[in-house]
């Protein structure tokens, strides 16, 4: 649950970012916004690899 939690967080930060990039054309935001996404996407690998995991041990 930790990670899920940690994934909610990540998603919420970044919301800043995205609307200076698509609102106010920042391209430092979308970078930024870039980053978190690759980020986000990385920890949902891990947890879809944790949930597997879990399952398979039961």
């Amino acid at each position: 649950m930790e990670k899920y939690e940690k994934l909610k967080s990540l998603v919420i930060s970044i919301q800043d970012d995205f609307m200076k990039f698509y609102e106010k054309n920042n391209k430092a935001a979308g970078t930024r916004a870039r980053k978190a996404m690759q980020d986000l996407k990385n920890l949902a690998q891990e947890i879809r690899n944790d949930i597997q995991a879990k399952k398979n041990a039961d």
